[in-house]
């Protein structure tokens, strides 16, 4: 599968998140044209930060991302446009394509792994980490509850947004191989205090 990559720092994109994003580059505005005449998602991946020396920005851009499907765009006349995007599904890089002004890769879907405990174990794991978002943010504990998605999957995605995570941290937790190892390092960066204890 061939993609045009975002590369954005200190973002990462999980399914089911909305992602507001102000396009000026004129080889974004190249993406965003593809994007527009093909139907086609686009992939977001974490840019990381230059290193002491400095690197090439292959080595800054990350190997696993997500599928960013266009909800909305509104151009101005400026030539820029600002754009809505809704999280899809995950994928690995295999390898960068550099024939176009922006950047490109083939890539492959990366489906979560079934857990062998089940649906009941993310289930209860996702009741967890809700209730420690209500722990840690009690002042808007009535807007996080009627906000927060039903399915684990996607209450993992509210969480991630909501936490005050490292990019490293947000990274890891969409590489998790489960949705279960997913919520575990969820919860595992809610502050001790907010945590609730089994």
């Amino acid at each position: 599968m061939s993609l045009p990559l975002f590369p954005l720092p200190h973002t990462v994109l999980f399914p089911g998140q909305v992602l507001p994003l102000y396009i000026f580059e004129p080889r974004y505005r190249d993406l965003l044209a593809r994007v527009q005449a093909s139907g086609e998602p686009f992939g977001v991946v974490r840019l990381q930060p230059r290193r002491e020396g400095g690197t090439s920005l292959l080595d800054r851009v990350g190997r696993v991302g997500t599928l960013a499907h266009l909800l909305e765009a509104e151009g101005h006349e400026d030539g820029t446009s600002s754009v809505l995007t809704v999280g899809g599904e995950r994928f690995r890089v295999r390898e960068f394509d550099l024939s176009h002004a922006y950047l490109s890769a083939e890539v492959e879907l990366w489906p979560l792994e079934p857990d062998p405990l089940g649906a009941p174990a993310e289930e209860a794991t996702a009741r967890r980490l809700l209730s420690d978002l209500l722990r840690l943010y009690p002042a808007q504990a009535d807007t996080i509850r009627h906000n927060a998605p039903d399915t684990p999957l996607l209450l993992a995605s509210y969480a991630a947004a909501l936490l005050p995570l490292e990019a490293e941290v947000r990274e890891e937790a969409l590489r998790a191989a489960t949705l279960l190892d997913r919520l575990d390092v969820l919860r595992g960066a809610v502050p001790l205090e907010a945590r609730e204890l089994n």
